[in-house]
């Protein structure tokens, strides 16, 4: 049974305790991956499931990629980036323009993301707040919506937050990781194998490229003069798009982490108490009062414990006469 509180500063204490139990929990649930409160409920094990939640999404933004026969997106791109300018430098803006297309195709998945994530945050804060204060139901309404209306605005800026990055990789090429260069000599290093099975029309028009497998190639022999700028512009982009993925993935997680700490440790805590305080007639009187299942039950067992009183002093009577006759 819940204790009957008398006073507002005594309901508050109680409900500041519930706020205190309820913050620890869900640090154990999604900062240190215990799970002891919820041993049988895997949807409880937050480290886990935002692992599992993560290591999708990384994997869908690995897969997405482009149906096009193998460079002939490349070559439809610097067909139209010709311009008046020296041979054998394909146009930066080609490069982009294949950069630019590749981000826009994979963009609303890190957006999805974030919604995920956070719709599960939600689920399982409310979760841990409705079952702390469950013998307050007229509390459980305000915290509910409390918790409700913050998830609602993180989730919007994150949403923000992750468009920002998304539109920074259509933007801007650059990177300072040498995993760049490291795997775009070993792409270049297979151009020697392509250009011989494309001078030699008596070859097979099929050929393996690492990171790509086989690949059909005998309908680039009909582009001579541009199939090598094509070939360069693909290594490139597919070197560089590891570190496109790699950034879109590490950025957008440690956003989300950084703002689930802030969730938990301040800003849960802080919107809750407001929407309280700020309650009509005051949630803090309302705590003062049991409601009518809670009152019954008090009065069950209060009167159990009247009768237990009664037997206990019947019980010591006949005891009492019991010694007399002996």
């Amino acid at each position: 049974m819940p204790q009957h509180m008398s006073s507002v500063a005594e309901a508050m204490t109680v409900f500041m305790r519930i706020i205190g139990l309820s913050k620890e929990s869900l640090r154990n649930i999604f900062l240190r991956g215990e799970f002891e409160e919820f041993p049988d409920e895997k949807s409880m094990h937050g480290t886990a499931r935002l692992a599992e939640m993560l290591n999708y999404y990384s994997t869908k933004l690995q897969k997405n990629g482009s149906t096009a026969k193998f460079l002939m997106e490349e070559i439809s791109v610097l067909e139209e980036a010709k311009g008046i300018h020296l041979a054998n430098f394909f146009s930066r803006n080609a490069f982009l323009t294949l950069l630019q297309r590749k981000v826009s195709a994979i963009s609303e998945i890190p957006v999805k993301f974030v919604e995920v994530i956070w719709d599960y945050v939600e689920c399982v804060a409310i979760q841990v707040l409705m079952q702390n204060c469950e013998s307050f139901l007229q509390v459980q309404a305000f915290t509910k919506r409390a918790i409700q209306n913050l998830m609602s605005k993180i989730k919007e800026k994150s949403k923000d937050r992750v468009m920002e990055i998304v539109e920074m990789e259509k933007l801007i090429d650059y990177t300072c990781d040498p995993e760049y260069m490291s795997a775009l000599n070993k792409l270049m290093a297979q151009k020697q194998v392509f250009e011989f099975v494309m001078n030699n029309v008596h070859r097979s028009t099929s050929i393996r490229i690492e990171g790509f497998g086989d690949i059909e190639v005998g309908h680039l022999r009909s582009f001579p003069g541009i199939r090598d700028d094509a070939f360069d512009m693909k290594m490139r982009i597919s070197a560089y798009w590891k570190i496109v993925v790699k950034r879109l993935v590490d950025g957008v997680v440690l956003h989300l982490m950084l703002s689930l700490h802030k969730l938990i440790n301040g800003e849960m805590e802080k919107v809750i108490v407001s929407e309280i305080m700020s309650a009509h007639h005051g949630a803090m009187d309302w705590m003062l009062e049991e409601s009518l299942s809670v009152t019954k039950k008090r009065e069950m067992l209060n009167k159990r414990v009247e009768l237990l009183k009664d037997s206990k002093e019947v019980m010591g009577k006949v005891m009492d006469r019991i010694a007399l006759d002996d």
